[in-house]
Parts: structure tokens; sequence; C-alpha cells
């Protein structure tokens, strides 16, 4: 990433930069999976040991990503996210299901990485991590924080998205913010704070990284290109990158970080709503942060709650 060290113009009039009470009654996030998705997967014969060696021809991805415009043109230029309902999955095994999710996740872009063992498809489950100890928060119950995914990897996924195969006891809502909204509110009250989150920081990487490379990434939590804001952002990994790396946040740092927190929490700008069994959530990992509440699982193993999970790059 090059580091932009000059504040973009004016983004307040940017259809990217909503709130929610500009989206929540319409809900424009809420997409009918196209009936053409679901005859091409019922078309595929699977012929390889793993979900990952399937691929969809060209013309089976490019007639899926006409029957999906409504949901990428959400996903580029309106809300920054889409939920497609759904997937039939009480008529699926969970092999079934996600080889479904697989493909349709095919028709938005190219399957990316999501750690150094190469997985391509992660299961987002409590498997009793602790983050204070290293864990990634996806393999928790805790409240996740506001944050993009990836975000301390030299390269980010485009796309992020997310299969619900089985749902908590209680609590882990989805929420979901623009960061040009947070941009906006930023830049409005205090434009030196946004300056510096154009400077370098540190991120923790979370054991992601290989023998001879850094523990830490180093870079700007904003980022403008001459048309879209990246924004990546974990606080906790911020934090624990500067420790890591023996560099302490400086005051003009901590002062952005604070503005940020004090922003994330203002119930005004985020939708929250909940996940139901064969929806799928995709949003745009350059300007839309996600966060999930805390949650109570179920004491049967076989109910627990249970997501999967792709990263994508555009292919366009």
């Amino acid at each position: 990433m090059t580091t932009q060290t000059t504040l973009p113009p004016n983004l307040t009039d940017d259809s990217r930069a909503w709130r929610r009470a500009d989206i929540e009654t319409t809900r424009p996030w809420q997409i009918h999976l196209p009936g053409i998705c679901q005859d091409i997967i019922n078309n595929i014969a699977p012929k390889a040991s793993a979900i990952t060696d399937i691929q969809l021809n060209d013309s089976s991805r490019a007639a899926g990503r006409e029957a999906l415009a409504d949901a990428l043109h959400h996903l580029e230029s309106g809300c920054g996210f889409a939920v497609l309902n759904r997937l039939p999955i009480e008529n699926m095994s969970t092999e079934q299901a996600t080889l479904a999710y697989w493909l349709i996740g095919q028709m938005f872009g190219d399957p990316f990485v999501q750690n150094v063992r190469g997985s391509l498809l992660y299961d987002v489950r409590d498997t009793g991590g602790d983050y204070t100890k290293g864990a990634r928060f996806s393999v928790t119950s805790d409240r996740t924080s506001f944050h993009t995914d990836g975000a301390f990897n030299p390269r980010i996924p485009d796309y992020v998205s997310l299969l619900c195969l089985k749902t908590a006891a209680t609590g882990g809502e989805n929420q979901l913010i623009s960061a040009f909204t947070l941009h906006n509110a930023l830049t409005q009250h205090a434009a030196k704070l946004t300056q510096t989150l154009y400077e370098p920081f540190y991120f923790d990487r979370r054991g992601e990284f290989v023998e001879g490379e850094s523990p830490t990434t180093q870079t700007s939590i904003f980022d403008w290109d001459g048309s879209e804001l990246t924004m990546r952002y974990l606080n906790y990994y911020i934090h624990e990158g500067h420790r890591i790396a023996n560099r302490d946040l400086t005051d003009s740092q901590l002062k952005a970080m604070d503005g940020i927190e004090h922003l994330l929490a203002n119930e005004d700008l985020f939708v929250q709503f909940s996940l139901e069994p064969g929806q799928i959530l995709i949003a745009n990992n350059h300007w839309t942060l996600h966060n999930r509440n805390a949650f109570v699982d179920h004491q049967d193993p076989a109910k627990r709650r249970h997501y999967v999970r792709l990263w994508s790059s555009r292919c366009y």
C-alpha cells in the first residue's frame, strides 16, 4: 500500500458515506439469491476431493455475476455490503452448503488465502481461544470490536463474506459501519487527527507470518487512491503491534484512535442485525468495518454457532 499523506476531497456527498437512518428502514442490503445461482450450483458435479478444488467455468461465473449485479453495486457504490437470502441449508448437508457458498463466492471474486497455512475457507466458531494470549477473535465468543479483516497483512482481501450455518443461543449480532462516514465525522471535528491516520502504525500479525518475517506490519490506517478509501483497523492489534515493536503510540496517534473509538460507539452511525442460517453476508473490506457482539453458545456441541468465512479479491 502506498501511504497517502494528503487528505482526499470532501467525501460528505459520497453515497458510500451513510448513517444508520439512511438505510435501516429500506434495508437495501437484503438481496434475494437469484434462481440462476442455484441452477448453476445444482449443475456442478463434484469430482475433486476437496471443496476448494472445485472451480466454476467462465460462463457460469459470468452468468452468476450478471444475476448478482445488485449485490455487486451495493458492495462498490452503495452501503458496502449485502446479505444474500438464502441457501436452503435445511435440505443440505454442511458439506453441500459449504460447496454452494464456495461457488457463489467465485461469482464475486477470486478466493484469497486467509492464513499462512493457505486456508481458503475458514470456520468461525468458538474453540475456547483467548485473544489476550495471541488467539484471533474469530475463535472466541468475545465481542470482536469494529475492524477490517486481514488489516495486518501486506495485502488485504477486497471482500469478506460469511455463511451462517448455525447461530448462538444468544448474542452474536452483526454490526457494520462505513469508513467514509468515520472519515467525514473525524475530519469535520479534528482534521489534524485524520491526517495522523494516514501515517504509519504498527499492527500485530497474530502469528500470521513465516520464519524470517517481522511479527508486525507497518502501514497507515487510512489510505486514499483517488477513488476509494481503504481503512485498516482493529484497535487491539494496533496497540499490540506497537508493544511488540517497542514503539510507543504518539499522543496524536492515541488521540486519533480515541476519536475513531468514540465514533464507533455512536449507534446512529452503524446498523445491526442477526444472520439466519443459510444467509450469506458479503462486505467491501476496504471501507466497511464489521463487528460481532459477544455471544453465549448452546450447551449441545451439535447446535453451537458456526459460520464459514471466505475472503475474495476482485476479478475485474
